[in-house]
């Protein structure tokens, strides 16, 4: 890739990215001290600061590296997690399930505002390509975030909402994976087992998703 096409691209990615890895983390904090757990608001992460949620190596240093590493084919990150006692929430398993889905939900419904300023932008006849491509990109983070945080397996939400759903012995066997989950995502990411097996599909789902709620703005625009 030429210098200016890559940093075209960077410029195209990160308004994005910023503010799906923003929004995602302030949201896991915000549902966490409503249901009553003040951890993340108390050291201040339930803000939509991004640099509070940035961690170097996850969110920059190793995106950045894995890009060049494979000519941009795989791309990878996390940002910083947000403090969460459990045993402080007002009905612990349940409530972890509730804390846990906040993240992705948040990247579901950005990816929804994107797609509809992508629809806004086409109809009132702006053209401008780094506007309509930021649209897409949206789009496409938030969908990659929404559906792999929902991959079950802990230290992801859905390994948490998967912990929350078992009884407690399963529960517990589950939870015990979470040392060791990070590498073991991985692992699965890097022979092809999450792209395959459960990204691809449940973005298949999520664009199915998008285009059946934006369906009433589509008629509104339709000549």
């Amino acid at each position: 890739m030429a210098f200016d096409n890559l940093i075209q691209t960077v410029l195209i990615y990160a308004l994005p990215v910023l503010f799906a890895i923003t929004v995602h983390e302030a949201a896991h904090g915000y549902v966490a001290r409503y249901l009553g757990d003040n951890t993340a608001y108390m050291m201040g992460r339930v803000t939509l600061n991004p640099i509070k949620h940035i961690d170097p190596v996850g969110t920059i240093l190793m995106p950045l590296l894995l890009y060049f590493a494979t000519s941009g084919a795989f791309l990878f990150g996390y940002a910083k997690p947000v403090p969460v006692n459990f045993g402080h929430l007002r009905k612990p398993k349940r409530d972890m399930v509730w804390v846990a889905l906040a993240g992705p939900i948040s990247n579901f419904v950005q990816a929804l505002l994107w797609a509809i300023g992508l629809i806004l932008l086409s109809n009132m006849g702006i053209s401008e390509r780094f506007f309509i491509e930021m649209c897409r990109a949206g789009i496409l983070v938030n969908l990659v975030m929404w559906a792999f945080n929902l991959f079950p397996l802990p230290p992801l939400d859905g390994g948490r909402v998967l912990v929350g759903l078992l009884p407690y012995r399963q529960a517990v066997a589950v939870s015990r994976i979470e040392p060791y989950g990070f590498f073991i995502v991985m692992g699965l990411v890097i022979a092809g087992v999450v792209s395959s097996l459960w990204l691809r599909p449940l973005m298949t789902i999520g664009y199915l998703g998008l285009d059946l709620l934006l369906t009433p703005l589509k008629l509104i625009f339709s000549p």
